[in-house]
């Protein structure tokens, strides 16, 4: 197969025809690695071009749906190296496997947000959404697929496991010879029973961030000032395109890195502190712009960053939780927030103040949905650089950066001052994640293993002057259907407010990932113009200590600090 990064590949256009197929059933063998993580299926994109591997899978999504007679599908990706390829491959099974419609992003982009709103506004069965999200790209890089739901969200447990248990039974797939569909032009084709619709995108994205955000107001605000969005040559260029420079008014060239490329120009569409280093360099220049952010591979993810000033996901949540109310979607208030259980308790204090309640959830989208869908939360989070309400079911980068843009237009303050604001009000989360990415995955479970022996001795202990106040294997109960999801994470907390967290990764494709997150709480004024990874140090080396890090994994520091 040619490994050609141009972008895009030059595909015979056969937009606003009928086009006749040939039906085709192909003999196959499971694969014994297609179970779904958190975030779908992601492998390296070399396993995803072996023959059968991706119509495996795909004919396993469809084998678990209640029908395919006529269903609706949304399909796109983030442009990532094989995207159209796979796209492709979607709508020739589809064609052949009775599905009604494809409703497909121009291009074949489709952020991971954009993918939820269409499921949602169009009422579809729910959709495709090609993406290894943070993860690199290109012919040696990583690519993923998952399938969400109708209410836009990722799929849950039950349905990712009735797809695994699919392909471990696969005898057959059913696909389509036909040429290929031209995705670069809206419009409609007809392959067989097969309506495929070609959409903009980018439009009904931007439509629906209108009803969130006054855009009036932040057109108003950002006129003579400098901001960057770096979209990191993923799938967030366009939008950000159309939303900053011809929406708000921000000049040209305010949009960094904006057209999509297959191996996202050779770098890590990861924003974080590590990977967006010529954004973080220009912001704390002394003659910075006074707003930065960026977005990751499928927009799902934000850093958000003022002069001089980084913001962490943790403290993104709490301050949009604090501040709802100046956005026009929200001026009714929150009816509740919701946050992954390693991220920072600062939402906690947020709600306890709003007097709404805080749900404490395992990593991974997917568990926000219920507690959205019930109404019992309007915001949500994670420490990973996600952040998100109801509008749609999945996290939304674009859509945070909008909030804070917001934010800052009605306070008329600068990011460190509302963060200091914050801080003065609620006390400081100092907070941190270090990442040993790629280690040994038999010594990173007998880390955990050992680890977890451990915890029930641990409450009431000290452990450098800190008393354990509790040590625990998370275990989460769905507060609106009762499902229980165990071993997501192991939980160490102290009595002032002080806390480690250790789990395993689900969103690597090479190895193991042992992410350990260290928060310490302050009231201290002094503590907020400190440098966080300063005070938490201490805390560090417990966890180092307390864990065998070095033992185990045979690093002393870190892959990542972010």
């Amino acid at each position: 197969m040619e490994k050609s990064l141009t972008y895009p590949p030059p595909f015979k256009s056969n937009d606003n025809r009928i086009m006749d197929i040939k039906i085709n059933t192909v003999a196959t063998t499971p694969f014994d690695d297609q179970r779904p993580g958190t975030s779908g299926l992601r492998k390296a994109t070399t396993t995803f071009q072996k023959p059968h591997y991706l119509e495996n899978f795909v004919q396993s999504i469809f084998n678990s749906l209640p029908t395919l007679d006529g269903i609706c599908l949304v399909v796109g990706g983030d442009g990532r190296f094989y995207n159209r390829e796979a796209i492709q491959t979607i709508i020739r099974m589809a064609a052949a496997n009775g599905i009604g419609e494809l409703i497909i992003g121009q291009g074949g982009i489709l952020s991971t947000p954009a993918a939820s709103h269409l499921i949602r506004k169009n009422g579809t069965d729910g959709g495709i959404i090609l993406s290894a999200s943070h993860n690199p790209g290109g012919p040696d890089g990583d690519f993923g697929i998952k399938f969400n739901t109708p209410n836009g969200g990722p799929a849950a447990e039950k349905i990712t496991e009735a797809i695994y248990a699919a392909s471990k039974t696969i005898s057959k797939y059913r696909i389509a010879t036909a040429d290929p569909i031209d995705l670069d032009s809206i419009g409609e084709t007809q392959l067989g029973s097969l309506k495929i619709r070609v959409i903009d995108a980018v439009s009904d994205y931007a439509e629906l961030m209108q009803t969130l955000f006054d855009f009036d107001l932040i057109r108003d605000y950002l006129a003579g000032r400098r901001m960057i969005f770096d979209a990191m040559h993923a799938v967030t260029g366009p939008y950000g395109k159309r939303i900053f420079e011809e929406m708000l008014g921000c000049p040209e060239g305010t949009v960094w890195n904006g057209e999509p490329l297959p191996d996202f120009g050779g770098g890590h569409p990861d924003p974080n502190l590590a990977h967006a280093k010529a954004l973080v360099k220009e912001m704390f220049a002394d003659d910075g712009p006074f707003f930065g952010a960026a977005s990751d591979g499928d927009g799902d993810r934000n850093m958000v960053l003022g002069h001089q000033f980084f913001v962490t996901p943790s403290d993104s949540l709490a301050v949009l939780a604090a501040n709802a109310t100046v956005a026009p979607g929200y001026r009714d208030g929150i009816a509740g927030i919701a946050r992954s259980m390693p991220t920072s308790a600062a939402a906690d204090r947020v709600a306890a103040e709003l007097g709404v309640d805080c749900y404490e959830t395992p990593t991974g989208w997917k568990f926000f949905g219920n507690l959205l869908d019930a109404g019992k939360i309007t915001l949500c989070g994670e420490e990973s650089f996600g952040t998100g309400s109801d509008h749609v079911r999945e996290k939304d980068g674009l859509w945070a950066v909008l909030f804070w843009l917001n934010l800052l237009a009605a306070k008329k303050q600068s990011v460190a001052d509302i963060m200091l604001d914050h801080w003065q009000t609620y006390g400081r989360n100092a907070y941190a994640r270090h990442d040993y990415e790629e280690v040994d995955s038999d010594a990173a479970k007998s880390l955990m293993t050992n680890l977890t022996a451990k915890l029930a001795g641990l409450p009431g202990s000290t452990l450098d002057g800190r008393t354990v106040a509790y040590a625990d294997d998370f275990s989460y109960t769905d507060p609106v259907d009762g499902s229980v999801s165990e071993h997501q994470g192991l939980r160490i907390g102290f009595e002032d407010g002080s806390r480690i967290v250790f789990r395993l990764s689900g969103t690597g494709t090479r190895g193991a990932t042992l992410r350990v997150y260290l928060e310490q709480f302050t009231s201290n004024a002094s503590d907020y113009s400190a440098d966080a990874h300063e005070l938490l140090k201490p805390i560090a080396t417990i966890a180092h200590q307390l864990a065998g890090i070095e033992y185990y994994t045979g690093r002393s520091e870190p892959s990542v600090i972010t």
